[in-house]
């Protein structure tokens, strides 16, 4: 059973639609802590266009189980990071004009700033994992960059139209954890994972955490964030 990490990114965007102080994301992540969520993942964003410093700071002396920061490979968030210390780093693609993260970190085409900003992250003693594509060839400079664990992105997986493409992507995932694994490398999977489609990605018994937000934060919208959190804990059981 792999653990659930709630990524609580959209709790903020709700917040900056209207530039107040409600909903509050720390209060979400407690909450979410509370219905049983392992971790908590927040995304500090360049354009800082849902979660803020503040945010990251409260977080980091409120979560009791584990804070995961996502970041761009740039000297601004190393030393945000070194600064707060959370307890995982995880480096992922980041663009101005996206709505959300489109696809993996490309580590073989970002080889010397990758393996850089990895490098310098863990000599603050941070445990860093990259968002990758289930791509084996990403894995193997994954870890040639000194990655400990690698985020399987299930953007495809989740976006299938079908049955048959959904089963080609689930092989494509079941394939690159195998991959990553016999790399020694820890598997976590995230993106787009939903309250239909979570359950055959938690079957891979060496994805160690899922990271999940927008449906989550979407479905608490409706039903409260505990009970979207538990909701979402079963599907991972």
């Amino acid at each position: 059973m792999p653990k659930l990490n709630v990524n609580i990114d959209h709790v903020a965007t709700i917040r900056q639609a209207r530039g107040g102080v409600e909903p509050d994301p720390v209060a979400a992540a407690v909450l979410a802590e509370l219905a049983g969520a392992d971790g908590i993942v927040v995304h500090l964003r360049e354009d800082r266009r849902h979660i803020q410093d503040r945010d990251l700071r409260l977080l980091r002396e409120t979560v009791k189980t584990k804070l995961n920061m996502e970041m761009a490979a740039t000297e601004e968030m190393v030393q945000i990071a070194k600064a707060v210390l959370p307890d995982m780093v995880t480096l992922v693609p980041e663009k101005r004009k996206e709505l959300t993260t489109e696809g993996g970190l490309d580590v073989k085409g970002n080889y010397k700033n990758v393996s850089r900003t990895v490098r310098e992250l863990k000599t603050s003693g941070l445990f860093v994992s990259l968002f990758i594509d289930p791509d084996h060839e990403q894995i193997k400079i994954s870890k040639e960059a000194g990655a400990q664990m690698v985020e399987l992105h299930t953007g495809n997986y989740s976006d299938a139209a079908n049955e048959e493409e959904m089963e080609t992507e689930l092989d494509k995932i079941e394939s690159a954890v195998h991959a990553a694994v016999k790399a020694g490398l820890r598997v976590a999977a995230g993106h787009g994972l939903d309250y239909t489609n979570t359950q055959y990605v938690a079957q891979f018994e060496d994805i160690e955490e899922l990271n999940i937000g927008h449906s989550i934060v979407s479905r608490a919208v409706l039903v409260g964030m505990e009970k979207a959190v538990s909701d979402m804990l079963i599907l991972c059981s």
